[in-house]
């Protein structure tokens, strides 16, 4: 990536936008998982320690554009910037009127409020862009899982503002995914889960060519299931997508589902039965990998010297059926090879079975990571290397 990285950009003194993801889950006011504003505080802290004013910008859930905060507040970073308070061990304040400029940082640090209630974010409006660069000296785009977003506070603010450079976080991001993808160490074997093929069928299909093993969990499993034949009840399934599932099996080695674990309904209490994958009732749901298939698999990944995992293998947020979740999980951690872990609910299996320092690299990306996957040009990177161009230029 040929654009300035933030390390080489002088910011003493300067006033430093840096656009972060910090889109993390929140419950009755709470965060539930910290992943990504852990993944935040190295940048924001090399920023304070080089002596610059720091206005962090990041969005939060999917709020309606042009509405103010107080009409939804369940979207306001009020419980980010608490914890960026302290994490930091110093006052963030959280900022709502910033557009129309700002005065002095008095703590050096302020959080904007949500970047998309904006009129313009998502339509990557120049009005909005250019207001936005006109807060700083400094564009720092350190938010790789936004970077497949073409809106103002990513992709427009990179044209206006006065320097723009690419923060650590995202050039690690991009490092990590370069070493799993494009140069990696074989075997390489790739871990994805989720509801759908549908929605990740791009993935697969790219992840099919790229891979020694391929390994699928969860719905995506039970499609891969119903296209060999065998029954699968009323699991969730996509049975429109199951000739895709056999063309993608065809390309690659794909560890066989011998049994699985199904239950009568969708529920934290329900029975967990262990059994063969070709005696799946009629009546039953399969909600797990079986502890079977997950020796295969385990054994596979045991042997890898790069994994790329997305997504769980089962409904692991029901205890009676996080066994092949947990089991995936603690064979990554115990590898000694380049494990590359992204997605939303892959850092939330992460988190339960405390695997968070044993993993090589976290990706805070889930669509993002996703489309670089694919081999998609990320926009906000495209931005980037424009910019770096334009200014090389001149």
């Amino acid at each position: 990536m040929q654009v300035p990285n933030f390390s080489a950009v002088e910011v003493t003194g300067r006033r430093v936008l840096v656009r972060q993801d910090l889109n993390v889950p929140i419950q009755n006011g709470q965060i539930t998982s910290d992943a990504r504003i852990r993944a935040a505080l190295p940048t924001l802290k090399e920023a304070l320690d080089r002596g610059a004013q720091v206005l962090v910008m990041s969005h939060l859930g999917r709020p309606k554009e042009g509405l103010a905060i107080s009409a939804q507040p369940e979207v306001s970073l009020a419980p980010v910037a608490k914890a960026l308070s302290e994490a930091l061990g110093r006052t963030v304040d959280l900022v709502s009127d910033y557009l129309g400029g700002l005065p002095d940082i008095a703590g050096d640090i302020v959080l904007l409020e949500n970047v998309r209630i904006n009129s313009g974010e998502k339509s990557n409006d120049p009005e909005l862009a250019k207001r936005l660069a006109d807060l700083c000296d400094v564009f720092v785009m350190d938010a790789f899982g936004t970077a497949h977003r073409a809106h103002a506070s990513t992709v427009g603010v990179a044209a206006f503002a006065k320097s723009v450079c690419a923060g650590p976080l995202l050039a690690a991001e991009l490092e990590a995914l370069s070493q799993a993808l494009e140069a990696p160490e074989a075997p390489v074997v790739a871990i994805v889960g989720g509801s759908k093929v549908s929605t990740k069928l791009e993935v697969l299909e790219a992840l099919s060519s790229k891979v020694d093993s391929l390994i699928v969990g969860g719905g995506i499993a039970n499609t891969f299931i119903a296209a060999e034949g065998a029954p699968v009840g009323q699991s969730l399934y996509e049975p429109d997508l199951m000739a895709s599932a056999k063309r993608i099996a065809a390309k690659v080695k794909m560890p066989a589902i011998i049994d699985v674990v199904v239950a009568d309904r969708f529920s934290a209490d329900a029975e967990a039965v262990i059994k063969p994958v070709a005696a799946v009732n009629v009546d039953e749901q399969i909600l797990d990998l079986g502890p079977e298939t997950m020796a295969g698999i385990t054994a596979l990944i045991g042997a890898a010297r790069t994994i790329i995992w997305n997504g769980p293998v089962g409904v692991f947020e029901f205890p009676s059926f996080a066994g092949g979740t947990r089991a995936l999980t603690e064979a990554i951690a115990a590898s000694s090879g380049f494990s590359l872990a992204g997605g939303g609910d892959t850092l939330s299996a992460i988190d339960t079975f405390g695997a968070v320092g044993d993993i090589s690299y976290i990706s805070t990306g889930g669509g993002a990571f996703l489309e670089f996957i694919e081999g998609k040009t990320l926009p906000a990177i495209a931005a980037l290397q424009t910019r770096a161009l334009r200014d090389g230029a001149t």
